[in-house]
């Protein structure tokens, strides 16, 4: 693989033939924030918090969209390109809820990371917030537009599942919000609810319903685990907390439906405290517990396999 040197905050580093600044600095272990960048998108470029200085750029330009060249001089920390950022978190913050203290997000938003790394706080501007209503109609996943900073990651998700496109950007400026077909509730979409969005969400604007009021982030231990409903093989991520199991969760936006429902309900079943060992049968319209051989039916089946057996050979 042809490979390109570049100096990044005074140190010289080698990486691939074609691959951006970003990726560079990742893997070099250089911090850079991003808001709209995963790299199971394609990058956009929408939040311009990746911002670095290039040697010969007059502009900022964002690094997740910036091809790395040979010989090219980047600074990721220098005081032009953190005021950058900190004017682009102000901005966002702006118009953003600062309910953090009750944000189901908190422990594991973006924002709020990089707002305290920043020292943002909210008191610079006074811009307008929104009043759209909380979209919680469906079972599987909780909407606040309200708390949206319009990265589009969740747009650009739902694009990369053939046949899908559940999801755009609607409206102009201000009221610019991500919205359905002919803006309906989410469950009057053709949404399967695979939670790839919820899982790429870097705010509080997409939660998935069953860990509402279970716990902080911090205080769940996570374990990662592959779905076996069907061949696909797609990850979800199992959320335990104090020794409980308290809900399953989609692991990532990777490509793929990370957990379709069939897996998501499956799941929940298997992990449910309250499962019981044995099933019910309907008995006179009364449920009763039976043992697995009775509900299969492996006692007639035995007996018919002893029965064929004990018959003489060439006989039926």
């Amino acid at each position: 693989m042809e490979t390109i040197t570049l100096t990044i905050d005074g140190q010289k580093v080698s990486a691939p033939k074609g691959a951006t600044v970003l990726e560079v600095c990742r893997m070099n272990n250089i911090p850079i924030p991003t808001l709209c960048h995963d790299p199971a998108i394609t990058p956009s470029g929408a939040c311009r918090l990746c911002v670095v200085q290039i040697e010969g750029m007059r502009n900022l330009p964002p690094s997740c969209a910036t091809q790395a060249v040979e010989g090219m001089k980047v600074e990721t920390q220098s005081s032009r390109v953190r005021s950058a950022r900190k004017t682009i978190l102000n901005l966002l913050v702006a118009n953003h809820p600062l309910d953090c203290m009750t944000c189901q997000k908190l422990g594991n938003c973006s924002l709020a990371e990089y707002a305290y790394e920043y020292g943002v706080d909210g008191k610079i501007y006074k811009g307008e917030k929104r009043r759209l209503p909380i979209d919680d109609t469906n079972p599987y996943i909780l909407r606040d537009l309200n708390k949206c900073i319009l990265c589009g990651k969740c747009i650009a998700t739902c694009e990369e599942v053939a046949e899908r496109n559940v999801i755009g950007f609607a409206n102009r400026g201000f009221e610019t919000k991500v919205s359905t077909f002919m803006d309906t509730d989410l469950k009057d979409s053709s949404c399967v609810y695979c939670n790839r969005c919820v899982a790429i969400c870097p705010v509080g604007a997409l939660v998935d319903k069953s860990m509402l009021g279970k716990g902080r982030e911090w205080e769940f231990k996570k374990e990662d685990v592959t779905c076996t409903f069907c061949d696909y093989g797609c990850s979800f991520t199992i959320n335990s907390k104090k020794g409980q199991v308290v809900g399953v969760t989609a692991k990532s936006a990777a490509k793929g439906r990370p957990l379709c429902l069939k897996g998501r309900m499956g799941a929940d079943f298997r992990y449910n405290p309250d499962r019981k060992d044995l099933p019910f049968i309907n008995q006179d319209g009364e449920f009763v517990q039976v043992t697995w051989s009775e509900f299969l039916g492996l006692g007639g089946i035995v007996d018919k396999i002893s029965s064929l057996e004990s018959k003489p050979a060439g006989i039926d």
